[in-house]
């Protein structure tokens, strides 16, 4: 008995160990969209590159995780809910090293805006999806450490108006490069941080659809998330989108 309790409890060690270690992966890719965010708006160079060049690590704990991972299913050979978690952290990771991506990208494009006045017009719109993005992402993160499957759904169905944004966005940008061509490679730099910005809230939907699986065991991928949300939250039904 001893040593079958030896066993589970270093069982759950791992368990904990490599969650909180893609946790710590969560808060280095969400400080990284925060930097990049702050750099594209304050147009500032410096925090541009910074963030153009921070992803070795966030890039080192996925490759850690995915191993350390794989190991524990070879040798544990989990089921149910401890082989989702370890699926579900394995997929994590690897949205979460698309999010750094996008935000190397956006420290780059911050870089090129520089110090432009021609692009201080377009910041509102910007800002507004870029805040929208960040936030959503922090929701996403804060739903899979406390395993809140209702608020992974509540997000994955807000992370909708990323798109809306966007496409907000690319309208003024449209009007903006029409009403004077020197406005174009401004106004491109920033439609491309736009963009990255949508595919941020699009990867925090798939952490969502994550969370959702390890709880329910359901994977809602590709799926529509109002039925989905009437079949497995009932309760939420009525709740507004």
């Amino acid at each position: 008995m001893e040593t079958s309790d030896h066993i589970l409890h270093s069982f759950d060690q791992e368990l904990e160990d490599i969650r909180s270690k893609a946790l710590a992966m969560g808060g280095l890719v969400e400080k990284q969209v925060s930097n990049a965010l702050q750099a594209v708006m304050q147009r500032d160079v410096e925090l541009g590159e910074l963030v153009a060049s921070s992803d070795g690590e966030i890039n080192d704990l996925e490759v850690t995780i995915d191993e350390e991972c794989a190991g524990i299913i070879a040798r544990r050979q989990p089921a149910a809910g401890d082989l989702r978690l370890l699926l579900s952290i394995i997929k994590l990771t690897t949205d979460l090293e698309r999010i750094g991506d996008e935000a190397e990208q956006i420290g780059q494009y911050a870089t090129e805006l520089g110090t432009h006045s021609s692009g201080e017009a377009m910041n509102t719109e910007l800002r507004h999806l870029g805040d929208l993005a960040h936030s959503l992402l922090k929701l996403a993160l804060d739903a899979f450490a406390r395993m809140d499957d209702e608020q992974a759904l509540d997000v994955a169905k807000k992370s909708r108006r990323v798109s809306k944004e966007f496409d907000n966005l690319s309208r003024v940008l449209i009007t903006h490069m029409m009403d004077d061509q020197r406005n174009i490679k401004d106004a491109l730099s920033v439609i491309w941080c736009a963009r990255a910005f949508e595919r941020i809230g699009n990867h925090s939907t798939n952490i969502c659809e994550f969370v959702i699986y390890r709880v329910k065991g359901k994977d809602i991928r590709h799926a529509n998330l109002k039925k989905i949300g009437k079949k497995l939250y009932p309760k939420l039904a009525d709740k507004e989108d």
